[in-house]
């Protein structure tokens, strides 16, 4: 048995041979991060594993890959590049993914995120840099109420950082759940009470397309939005046409429906927007978690075969 990791950026691969032990099955490190699906069948050859970042794997192409029995994916973003359940009926492939690694890591950038929009720090930043001297009225956050869509880990670690900032933290789940510190509420009384909207719902059959048309203009006038989930959740074009428009104070995103993000694209357009390229999760301490328990994936398949 043997795996392939078909799209590793530099740092990645060095983490995977770092943490690879002589006893686990070969991984082959293809660190050529670009490669296009039509190009898997030929570099997994008869690979069982193929651990994948962010490749693309059409069921058609899952088909070619004979060998192909297990995707250990690195997140929980699997939705965006596959169909898991077609992927299991179709070609008995099993897909897997990683939870938990990168809490602490997206949590800060959500609230980093949080901060910059509050401040203006894109829009002083830019100008700056084209000769221009603009000054915003910056928004204070202690106090504000900021409100979570979605609390798992990473909501979590959102409250624990928010709740140090001085911030009201109040949240809504699809699940009930319980936590010091934070007030759980309805959708829509979250919506309308929030002066900052942070999103962590994973994105599945449920989610996509969550934050509506419609959610979005029950939001306050003034509120920040903020997502670090995925951008498929979310009406990218509401969103942008909201905070143009002025029923938004800002938005700030790490993630889009479309990665990378097209020159041109309408969001990089908006003004009051700050935009970051679907980095939360790359920390070294993140990625040493993430391919450890990738890696982990790959012990357990190998012991149960």
């Amino acid at each position: 048995m043997r795996a392939v990791f078909v799209d590793a950026s530099p740092s990645l691969g060095a983490v995977t041979e770092r943490l690879h032990r002589a006893t686990d099955i070969p991984v082959q490190v293809n660190q050529q991060p670009d490669i296009t699906s039509e190009q898997l069948p030929a570099l997994l050859g008869d690979a069982q594993i193929a651990i994948i970042d962010h490749t693309h794997l059409p069921t058609a192409i899952a088909k070619q890959c004979k060998g192909l029995k297990h995707v250990v994916f690195l997140g929980t973003g699997a939705r965006s590049y596959m169909n898991p359940e077609e992927l299991e009926a179709e070609c008995g492939i099993q897909v897997h993914i990683i939870k938990g690694y990168g809490d602490t890591a997206v949590a800060e950038m959500a609230f980093a995120l949080m901060w910059a929009a509050a401040k203006g720090l894109a829009f002083m930043d830019r100008g700056i840099r084209a000769g221009k001297w603009l000054r915003t009225d910056g928004m204070e956050l202690t106090g504000k109420t900021v409100g979570l869509i979605g609390f798992g880990g990473i909501g979590a670690e959102m409250a624990r950082l928010c709740n140090g900032a001085g911030m009201r933290v109040i949240a809504w789940n699809r699940t009930p759940r319980a936590a010091e510190g934070v007030e759980f509420v309805e959708l829509d009384t979250l919506l309308a009470e929030s002066h900052v909207v942070s999103l962590h719902l994973l994105l599945n059959d449920e989610t996509r397309g969550f934050l509506s048309a419609g959610r979005i203009a029950k939001m306050r006038k003034d509120a920040i939005f903020v997502n670090t989930a995925r951008g498929a959740i979310t009406d990218e074009a509401a969103l942008a046409k909201a905070v143009e428009a002025g029923a938004l104070r800002h938005i700030g995103l790490d993630v889009y429906a479309e990665e990378p993000l097209p020159a041109g694209h309408f969001l990089s357009k908006v003004e009051n927007a700050t935009l970051a390229a679907h980095s939360a999760f790359r920390t070294p301490e993140a990625s040493d978690n993430l391919i450890e328990a990738a890696l982990e994936h790959c012990r357990r398949i190998a012991r149960e075969a």
